[in-house]
């Protein structure tokens, strides 16, 4: 019988870690504010506490990441940091410095530990090393082929391992990138990276005596010389889950509730899809409901080894899906459903809902009726929170599957 890992789902904001209950995730990884990988999730330590809360009550984990690499400053906050942690009492930290990792133990010697992506581990006797520190759970880099995480596995019997299958890639090693601090000074290992990968680059060759500069031409590739391609496994997915990973981990805690709710549904669907009948698991179906996605295409990385130049896009950083978000279930009035936008609507569009209790369902908008006060309009634009209603007839009975933070999305 093969074992299901856990799904693990980004929360950077309180709608995600609600939409990651919703719609299946096992556990949820969130930052430990102001002193994680993700300087600008949008979450405070209050809306973290109500997020751990509702995990808790629904039979969830949460995992807080306390990855950043700690300067002597840092430690001068520390007392802040134990008694957040000792308020918001998580199930595990994610650590990355050693440092920190001694900390906690000293400090917080019952809470579990997980070893972040950023300590880079590629190797069996880096997770022993990990795991004599203390570590219950090593996070592998994203570098590890999937042979070597099977070899790993042998030589690692007894502690947790868990592997990204999804989200973005980034150009440096696992993060590694000093790009943007030279160049905009925000700082990538502080989470505050500018992406200076996805940017288009001109080349212009200097010529040494003159300062005379030349630009070389580009090729039909373009220009976008370090725009990695997305991380997606689920067409190996099957081939992930029977070799052992304890954990899978969704990147993604600056995304939006659209990206969580749909990437965990199509992960969770395909997991409860293996482990009902994995002789005919078929990631096809998965594969399309990942394609509603805004992305820069998929890889599937390293897993089969070095990446080649199809782990890349030279030529835009615009998304491949022609589709997008519609707006977020916030609510019924009178039985109908309340629809607040993430982007414009027009009278005559089609919209699916993702229910995370039922298969999708599709309804086309005869008009535009606005929440605010039942008049009709030809268009709403989404922002400062426009809702539309959906009158329950259109839905053929069912409403009742379209419970709160139900997701919804349409044609570009």
């Amino acid at each position: 019988m093969i074992k299901i890992p856990e799904l693990l789902a980004p929360a950077g904001t309180l709608d995600a870690f609600k939409t990651a209950i919703l719609y299946g995730a096992d556990a949820i990884y969130a930052g430990l504010p102001g002193f994680s990988m993700r300087a600008r999730a949008k979450i405070t330590t209050e809306e973290v506490k109500t997020g751990i809360d509702l995990a808790h009550a629904a039979g969830k984990k949460v995992y807080l990441a306390f990855n950043l690499f700690a300067h002597d400053r840092d430690y001068a906050n520390m007392d802040r940091v134990r008694d957040a942690i000792n308020y918001l009492r998580p199930d595990a930290l994610i650590v990355s410095d050693p440092g920190v990792v001694m900390w906690v133990r000293e400090n917080h010697p019952d809470m579990k530990i997980h070893i972040s992506t950023q300590a880079n581990i590629c190797s069996a006797q880096s997770v022993k090393f990990w795991a004599a520190a203390g570590a219950s759970l090593c996070v592998l880099a994203r570098e590890v082929s999937h042979d070597e995480f099977k070899s790993i596995r042998a030589a690692c019997p007894d502690i947790g391992l868990e592997i990204f299958v999804h989200g973005a890639m980034c150009m440096s090693y696992s993060g590694r990138c000093l790009l943007s601090n030279f160049i905009t000074g925000r700082p990538a290992n502080r989470g505050a990276c500018a992406q200076l990968c996805r940017w288009k680059y001109d080349v212009i060759l200097r010529e040494r005596e003159s300062g005379l500069e030349m630009p070389i031409e580009e090729d039909d590739r373009g220009a976008y010389i370090m725009n990695a391609k997305d991380l997606c496994l689920m067409p190996r997915l099957l081939d992930v889950v029977t070799a052992g990973p304890d954990s899978l981990k969704i990147e993604g805690r600056n995304r939006s509730e659209y990206y969580v709710g749909s990437v965990v549904r199509a992960y969770r669907a395909a997991l409860d899809a293996i482990a009902k009948n994995p002789e005919n698991f078929d990631p096809a179906p998965f594969m399309n409901d990942l394609n509603i996605l805004e992305t820069r295409g998929y890889t599937t990385a390293f897993f089969d080894g070095p990446v080649t130049h199809d782990a890349h896009d030279y030529d835009t950083t615009r998304s491949t899906s022609d589709y997008h978000a519609a707006g977020v279930v916030t609510g019924t009035r009178n039985g109908d459903i309340i629809l607040e936008l993430r982007n414009e609507i027009r009278a005559g569009d089609e919209i699916t809902f993702l229910s995370p209790i039922a298969d999708k369902i599709t309804v086309k908008l005869q008009n535009i009726i606005n929440a605010a006060n039942g008049t009709d309009m030809p268009k709403m634009s989404a922002g400062q929170g426009n809702s539309l209603i959906i009158p329950a007839k259109w839905l053929n009975g069912a409403a009742d599957k379209l419970p709160e933070y139900t997701l919804a999305y349409k044609h570009k």
